[in-house]
C-alpha cells in the first residue's frame, strides 16, 4: 500500500433517497426522455445555419444561438444529473436527416447547456471517438480501454488522473453489429450494498491504490498516482478505475497488498449484482449524460461489423466547469 497512515473520513451510515437507486426504486421515465418537436425544429435551423457558414465544431460558441425549448429542455436534462438519478438518456438527434457531423455540432451545443467542453487528452482533443482501433489495452501501453472492443469494467472517467470530468456525455454515431450494453450503478448504491454486506473491506477502499495514469502526464511526473477508490468529505468522492488500478501496481512492480484486492474482488463480485443496475443498448442518434461523481458506468464487450464506415463509434465529451478547460485543469 502507499504510503499515508493518516485515518480518512469515511462515509459510514446508509444513504437514501434517489441518488442511491437500486433497480427496484427506478423507472424508465426517471432516466429516458425524447426530444420535443420545438426542440427538433430548433435544431433543424441550427444545422441549416452550420451549413450555410461552415465551421469546427470545437470553434462553436452555443451563445450565438437563442434556442429556448433546447435550453429549458437541457435544464430538465441537468436537474435530473445534479438531483435525479445522475444520469439521462436523451432520444434522439434526427442523425439521418442532418447528417452525422451536423449532428454531432448539436450534440456539442446541447452538452454545452449542462457545463463546458473540456480536453480529454494532453494533446488538447476535446471531441473523442470512443471505437475499436484494433490496439490492445495493456499496462502503462497508453491504450484506454475505449479504444478498443474489450469489456470497459464499471469506472467513471478519468478516475485515475488528477482532474475527472463532473459530467460525461455519449452520442451514438452507430451501434455495435451485436454487444456494447451500457450498464450504470449509483456509487451511494454501491457504498450502501458494501455497508450491508462487507463492512470490513471499507476501510481499504478509503486507502490509496496505485493508478496507471495511462501515458496522460507532463514531463517529469510520475507514470502512476496514489489515490484512495472512495473519499468522504460531506459527498462521496469516487475514484473507480479498477483496470487502471491492477495495471498500476505491474507498472510499480510490487504486488497489491492482500486488503486491496480482497477489497477489489469484492466490488467485482457487487458488480455481478443485476439487482443495482440498468442496463440499455443506445441506438443512433440517442445520447447519454451521466455525473461522473455519483455513477459509474460499464460497457459489455462487442462484435462490429467488417466495413470500417459502419463500425461502432460513441462521439463522447468530458463537462467542467470547474477549473479550465485543461486536460489537468
Amino acid at each position: 500500500m502507499p504510503a499515508g497512515d493518516g485515518v480518512p473520513h469515511m462515509l459510514d451510515h446508509p444513504m437514501a433517497g434517489v441518488r442511491a437507486w437500486v433497480r427496484a426504486d427506478i423507472r424508465r421515465e426517471d432516466w429516458f426522455l425524447t426530444l420535443p418537436p420545438e426542440c427538433l425544429a430548433e435544431l433543424r435551423a441550427v444545422a441549416d445555419a452550420l451549413r450555410a457558414r461552415p465551421c469546427a465544431i470545437e470553434h462553436i460558441d452555443p451563445a450565438q444561438f437563442a434556442l429556448p425549448a433546447c435550453r429549458a429542455f437541457m435544464r430538465r436534462v441537468k436537474s435530473m444529473l445534479d438531483d435525479g438519478v445522475r444520469f439521462a438518456v436523451v432520444d434522439r438527434l434526427p442523425m439521418d436527416d442532418v447528417g452525422d457531423e451536423a449532428a454531432k455540432a448539436l450534440y456539442w451545443i446541447l452538452a454545452s447547456f449542462i457545463a463546458r467542453p473540456v480536453q480529454q487528452k494532453l494533446t488538447g482533443t476535446l471531441i473523442y471517438a470512443v471505437r475499436d482501433t484494433g490496439q490492445k489495452a495493456t499496462p502503462g501501453s497508453g491504450v484506454r480501454p475505449d479504444q478498443t472492443n474489450m469489456e470497459q469494467f464499471f469506472h467513471n472517467d478519468n478516475a485515475y488522473n488528477t482532474t475527472p470530468p463532473e459530467y460525461v456525455a455519449l452520442l451514438c454515431a452507430r451501434p455495435a453489429k451485436h454487444g456494447g450494453v451500457s450498464q450504470l450503478i449509483s456509487f451511494y448504491a454501491l457504498h450502501n450494498a458494501l455497508l450491508r454486506g462487507h463492512p470490513q473491506v471499507i476501510p481499504r477502499l478509503y486507502q490509496p491504490f496505485w493508478f496507471d495514469r495511462q501515458k496522460e502526464y507532463l514531463p517529469g511526473e510520475p507514470a502512476v498516482i496514489s489515490a484512495p477508490i472512495f473519499a468522504y468529505d460531506g459527498r462521496l468522492q469516487v475514484r473507480l478505475s479498477l483496470f487502471q488500478a491492477k495495471s498500476g501496481y505491474v507498472m510499480m512492480n510490487q504486488p497489491m497488498d492482500e486488503a486491496g484486492v480482497t477489497a477489489i474482488d469484492t466490488l467485482t463480485r457487487l458488480f455481478a449484482d443485476e439487482s443495482l443496475r440498468v442496463d440499455f443498448v443506445m441506438e443512433r442518434g440517442q445520447m447519454q449524460f451521466v455525473n461522473n461523481r455519483e455513477t459509474c458506468h460499464r460497457r459489455t464487450v462487442f462484435e462490429d461489423v467488417a466495413a470500417p464506415a459502419h463500425k461502432r463509434l460513441m462521439v463522447r465529451l468530458w463537462l467542467r466547469d470547474a477549473g479550465d478547460v485543461r486536460y489537468q485543469g
